[in-house]
């Protein structure tokens, strides 16, 4: 090889870690917005976007390099389009290449170094592996929902003032103003009562500098974003945290325990409208009410059932999470919540190759048209009996998370006949049953013994 080619091809290799590691963007993904019916999600173009979201809490901190790589390709090929990231975890994170994120632990005054060479650690910071992760979620059609400060640091001992927040939000805002894969989780598993001056000031700056990124915020378990700041005018979409214990577990007052369908219920009663989701149910994997590790765990059965809950009921997406993924789980990392598994391997759990056939069912409908309709239903029953329904002019959904009988009061949905069949949310399959006389009521019976997890959806259309 001459000098000149050694040349030219080590002048490219340049360039290719170059485009790989600088500021450089692909091209940007569709700003998603709220629907002009402000139930849903849509893109710029007015295409439905279905949130469908996954935890990945502590991906910034603990993923390095190959890890996002890996991490973001494969929830792209099970059909997430959302990641929820904190974006500090504590305010002396250090990422896995051992870059501080603050100086003195003031989240005013980021850690910001000249360049962005990955070969060189005096110009490679967090801020900039902050960049690459949501480059590479770009070039894989992910938007990135971040959690500015993780609400314990606010809640304890007073480590961020109103000043403070002010100013790490106009930051966080100007170096991601470009951003189009980008959506604000203010708060963090926090009530959403207290340190109220903190989070108005870090949703208004962020929503005020770049007011055509979302912003939600992210509450304690059990509590929802619309009970404190549903008129703020920041807040664009509200989130709710179902959270992680059993009907038996939950001894608060006025609660909805495992019944998450009655956020949403309760949300699009609301004035003004505003698109609302299940942002934390219990994950995959942790045990029944998080700290028992002698208990029993949630499992692939239980995140469908919160899944199918929430969006018949109205919401405008759903996000999974899975216990070793979410805390983004390493061989030698310290256990919490008894989980064991690598996250690795935990990525390929059933659940988490299930969540896109719920995304796959509301899209293959007229999904803007749809509402939640409880009329259907001559059987509601409740607690995991529970039957719920969505439909739009020519079409009903209908899901039974233990496989019981369901009787319909028709007429609900246009036409003197209708199809039905029945829908497999653990595999996506269609089962065909017949046509139906769509008046009175009808009977269906599913597939399977009555048991939780025998779920199944009913499909009706306009014949």
């Amino acid at each position: 090889m001459n000098l000149k080619i050694k040349y030219l091809y080590a002048l490219s290799i340049f360039f290719l870690l170059t485009a790989q590691i600088g500021h450089s963007q692909s091209q940007n993904l569709p700003q998603p917005k709220v629907s002009k019916n402000q139930h849903y999600f849509v893109t710029g173009d007015e295409k439905p976007f279905f949130w469908l979201g996954d935890t990945g809490w502590l991906t910034f901190g603990k993923l390095d390099r190959a890890g996002v790589d890996k991490y973001f390709k494969d929830r792209k090929e099970k059909g997430f389009n959302v990641v929820q990231v904190m974006v500090l975890h504590t305010l002396n994170v250090t990422n896995v290449y051992g870059d501080m994120a603050l100086i003195n632990e003031d989240v005013s005054k980021p850690l910001i170094t000249a360049g962005n060479n990955f070969k060189n650690p005096q110009e490679y910071d967090y801020w900039d592996h902050v960049d690459y992760t949501l480059e590479v979620a770009q070039k894989n059609g992910i938007y990135v929902a971040m959690v500015p400060v993780w609400g314990t640091n606010v809640a304890k001992g007073n480590k961020v003032s109103k000043e403070q927040a002010t100013e790490y939000a106009k930051f966080l805002a100007n170096r991601y103003k470009n951003r189009t894969n980008i959506i604000w989780l203010n708060g963090g598993d926090t009530h959403g009562n207290e340190f109220m001056d903190i989070w108005n000031a870090i949703g208004s700056t962020l929503k005020t500098n770049n007011p055509d990124q979302l912003v939600t915020f992210h509450p304690f378990g059990r509590t929802d974003s619309s009970e404190n700041y549903h008129n703020a005018k920041w807040l664009d979409f509200n989130m709710f945290q179902s959270g992680h214990r059993r009907y038996d577990q939950d001894t608060l007052p006025n609660s909805f325990k495992e019944d998450n369908y009655k956020f949403v219920q309760r949300d699009l009663t609301l004035k003004p409208i505003k698109p609302t989701l299940d942002g934390e149910p219990s994950y995959e994997g942790i045990p029944h009410g998080l700290h028992d590790t002698l208990q029993p765990k949630w499992t692939d059965n239980d995140v469908r059932r919160y899944g199918y809950w929430s969006v018949f009921a109205g919401a405008a997406g759903y996000t999974y999470g899975h216990n070793a993924v979410m805390q983004m789980f390493r061989k030698g990392d310290k256990p919490a919540y008894g989980n064991k598994e690598l996250w690795t391997s935990a990525v390929n759990a059933r659940g988490a190759k299930q969540m896109i056939y719920i995304k796959k069912l509301m899209l293959g409908f007229p999904y803007l048209e749809r509402v939640p309709d409880q009329s259907l239903i001559a059987n509601q029953g409740e607690k995991y009996d529970y039957l719920i329904a969505t439909r739009a002019n020519n079409y009903a959904l209908i899901y039974t998370y233990t496989g019981r009988k369901i009787a319909l009061n028709m007429a609900k949905i246009t036409g003197d006949k209708v199809t039905a069949s029945w829908y497999n949310p653990r595999n996506g399959k269609e089962t065909k049953i017949g046509i139906v006389e769509n008046k009175g009521i009808q009977e269906f019976q599913p597939l399977g013994d009555k048991k939780d997890g025998n779920d199944w959806v009913l499909i009706l259309r306009s014949k």
